[in-house]
């Protein structure tokens, strides 16, 4: 039997007991929202990681996507596809020898893309009297021989006048230089590339038992009983004959050899330019004139320096063959008007400068 203060108390825990549950519901329920939200945070920033990490590479792809579609569209309206290039220009490539305090030969090649300028200069005055602009990749000997035969036909007497052709070992051919001397009678000064390829530092000359040279044409005579080099001195060219007279080191410095009186070479030698037409040549390889000469190329460095530097063509930005010819051709004009203005204005020592005032 129950009776009313008992019930009441009974239904009093019952209540209690209840708002306590539904106290510790409503906390569990306030906890769970906070740590979801916390691992929701750390998902968003993965996300956010991965978003930028991967944000370049959505961007290429779009831009690519954008691209090909630019593309499509044009193609089917005609026009051109892709982005504006100079396919008149091509790659070049020049290699560069220097020999080091040790003796050690050293190389480093040069690689650039677009045109080569090839000229004929004039050595005194500084002035080009031919140019071409061709690819990079064209060779230098066929087109100097384009330069000579077109300036031979238009301006005869620049060759009539002609005496020496002064040029790198680039230019190094024996067709040029047999033609030089053979057509034109113009003395190539042009350096010489070592294409010995059996070793031999030396060659023998034919028809002369003791006499030998290398590939730079130095003439040695070779004593016949030790053995022993001694350089001949170059004694002339002797133009009926085409041949270039050598002189035996004994007689011409007065030194002692151990084969005098049997030396078929006491004396002199002769030597046709025949022997090797690359190496010997009318002016000798191993005489003071060509060192004098060589230095001379100097000026056609200069030019090159100014067509650079001072008309910018080092760093330009035309495209196509017509347009460069037509701007090197500008460049060269403009050159030899200012020299002639110099003249004229009796300013001779200036003719040469491109900023000093006329007058």
């Amino acid at each position: 039997m129950y009776d009313a203060d008992t019930l009441l108390d009974e239904l009093d825990d019952v209540v209690t007991s209840h708002e306590e549950e539904e106290d510790e519901e409503e906390k569990d329920a306030a906890d769970e929202p906070k740590k979801s939200s916390g691992e929701e945070e750390k998902n968003t920033r993965s996300r956010r990681k991965e978003t930028k990490a991967e944000k370049k590479a959505r961007q290429k792809k779009r831009a690519s996507a954008e691209r090909e579609e630019r593309r499509n569209e044009k193609a089917k309206d005609g026009k051109q596809i892709g982005r504006r290039r100079d396919v008149d220009a091509d790659w070049g490539a020049k290699t560069y020898r220097s020999k080091g305090k040790d003796g050690a030969v050293r190389m480093k090649t040069v690689f650039w893309f677009g045109f080569e300028l090839h000229m004929i200069v004039d050595a005194v005055y500084e002035l080009p009297l031919a140019i071409d602009v061709t690819p990079a990749s064209y060779g230098e000997v066929p087109q100097v021989k384009k330069l000579i035969a077109h300036l031979a036909e238009r301006h005869p007497e620049l060759i009539e006048r002609c005496k020496l052709l002064l040029g790198d070992r680039g230019y190094d051919d024996t067709e040029l230089i047999t033609m030089l001397w053979d057509e034109l009678g113009i003395k190539p000064v042009i350096g010489i590339r070592n294409c010995e390829k059996d070793g031999e530092p030396t060659t023998a000359v034919a028809d002369l038992d003791n006499v030998v040279y290398d590939f730079e044409g130095t003439v040695y005579c070779v004593c016949m009983k030790t053995g022993e080099q001694r350089k001949m001195s170059f004694g002339g060219f002797e133009k009926d004959r085409d041949t270039l007279k050598y002189r035996c080191p004994m007689k011409d410095c007065s030194a002692a050899c151990a084969s005098a009186g049997c030396c078929g070479s006491e004396g002199s030698v002769r030597i046709k330019l025949d022997e090797d037409r690359r190496v010997f040549t009318p002016l000798a390889r191993s005489s003071y004139a060509w060192d004098r000469e060589c230095k001379k190329r100097s000026s056609v460095e200069r030019v090159n320096s100014r067509f650079d530097v001072s008309f910018c063509f080092e760093h330009h930005f035309t495209r196509g063959d017509k347009k460069m010819k037509l701007r090197v051709g500008l460049a060269a004009v403009v050159m030899c008007a200012m020299a002639l203005g110099r003249i004229r204005a009796n300013q001779p020592d200036k003719m040469r400068s491109l900023i000093a005032p006329v007058g």
